[in-house]
């Protein structure tokens, strides 16, 4: 496969730069070189299931969804902006070397650890995306970036019914990795984590499954673990124009580093599959406001078909019932707001407590500004859905990310 490793797992070796340069960031500065197998063209060069990673707005928002996320928030535990930027510098170089399918290589002293950690040997780019963000606590007064935090990336609000633990909560940086390859996902984050020793430490790990959502009208809708169809209603990449309204950040955002962004929010929600189970398809059907086989939203008869929120029933209630996710949740009862959903099935075990399933759906999505979407849309959600009482929130993170980087740039450069 272009951009891959040859059969025999052999990597070509350049000299090794730069380490006296990152050595006050704790990192090892490694030259990325490409496989044998690769053609000589640079991270760019697009191949078989190879996305883009350089492009004005990052990769991993609007890209088709792929099947797989794992998604890391991080501390910085190194003191000084010149090493948080280091850090970013060699993420960026890495992330754009590993999204072409090609393992991370250079010539290292004697006794250093390998310069890839060597799981995806042979794997392929499996449609990798690697998508960085900033958190508040980054713009604290660690790094002097006080005055470059935006606005629109104020502290999330509490929520009813929510029960964050802050361990798996927060984060100063965070990664999303998605790929159809979990191996290919893993590996993104796990070499990511280790150039980053010294600098930043991992604060939590999502692994996800299965995915929850699509962004793309050529991907059929998904299901989630509560058997329903998710996301029939979603922002795609085939949609420019609502994009640019409702996600990329534009002239209107006080900080110049964030035009051509976006904000992700991510919540960690675990069904309680087993009340869930118990309740009847009418009752799941009417808290939800869809048909469960087909996805047709009540009233309907195709997964498409128009959500008519003004329709009664010849009993004279709302055929959609006012507590009905998808009422709740719809634009016409939020202002008009909409985001771009991205989430992905979880199931992280057994509960020791309770002996139910650690299972649900990792949430995913990205705005223009979350404190006149997200915030609006679950407030609203948090008080009248009626899936609400299936549902609970256990880890919550708010994340500001740039524009996607130039060849030769960094994500760092939003911030130097």
């Amino acid at each position: 496969m272009s951009g891959g490793p040859d059969s025999s797992g052999a990597i070509s070796r350049r000299a090794f730069v730069g380490a006296a340069g990152l050595a006050s960031a704790g990192l090892l500065a490694t030259a990325y070189a490409t496989p044998a197998a690769a053609t000589a063209g640079d991270a760019t060069d697009a191949g078989p299931a190879v996305v883009p990673f350089y492009a004005t707005h990052q990769a991993g928002v609007a890209t088709p969804t792929q099947d797989c996320l794992v998604f890391a928030a991080y501390d910085v535990t190194a003191p000084g902006r010149s090493a948080l930027l280091a850090l970013l510098r060699t993420w960026t170089d890495a992330s754009a070397r590993l999204c072409a399918g090609q393992l991370l290589a250079g010539d290292t002293y004697p006794g250093a650890p390998a310069p890839d950690t060597g799981e995806a040997l042979g794997l392929g780019p499996a449609h990798l995306t690697v998508t960085a963000g900033f958190g508040p606590t980054l713009f604290d007064s660690r790094f002097g970036l006080a005055d470059r935090r935006p606005a629109a990336l104020a502290d999330l609000p509490s929520f009813a019914g929510d029960a964050l633990e802050p361990a798996r909560s927060g984060g100063d940086l965070c990664i999303q990795a998605c790929a159809d390859d979990p191996q290919v996902a893993f590996h993104a984050v796990h070499d990511l984590t280790r150039l980053a020793l010294g600098t930043a430490t991992l604060r939590y790990l999502q692994l996800g499954f299965g995915r929850a959502s699509s962004t793309s009208s050529q991907q059929v809708t998904p299901r989630n673990l509560m058997g329903f169809k998710d996301g029939t209603d979603n922002l795609t990449d085939e949609e420019p124009d609502l994009l640019e309204r409702y996600v990329w950040v534009g002239s209107e955002g006080d900080q110049p580093w964030m035009r051509g962004g976006t904000y992700l929010v991510a919540r960690r929600i675990r069904i309680h599959l087993e009340a869930w189970d118990r309740s009847t398809l009418d009752e799941q059907e009417q808290a939800v406001g869809r048909d469960k086989a087909s996805g047709a939203p009540l009233g309907g008869t195709a997964e498409h078909d128009p959500v008519n929120l003004r329709a009664v029933g010849k009993d004279g209630l709302p055929v959609i019932p006012a507590g009905a996710h998808i009422r709740v949740a719809a634009p016409a009862t939020n202002g008009g707001e909409r985001i771009l959903r991205r989430g992905f099935n979880f199931a992280d075990g057994v509960d020791p407590v309770t002996g139910e399933l650690d299972a649900g759906l990792f949430f995913i999505c990205f705005q223009r500004d979350p404190r006149r979407q997200f915030v609006r849309i679950q407030t609203r959600l948090s008080e009248q859905d009626s899936m609400g009482r299936y549902l609970v929130h256990t880890s919550s993170g708010l994340f500001a990310c740039p524009r996607g980087p130039v060849p030769g740039g960094s994500w760092g450069d939003a911030l130097s």
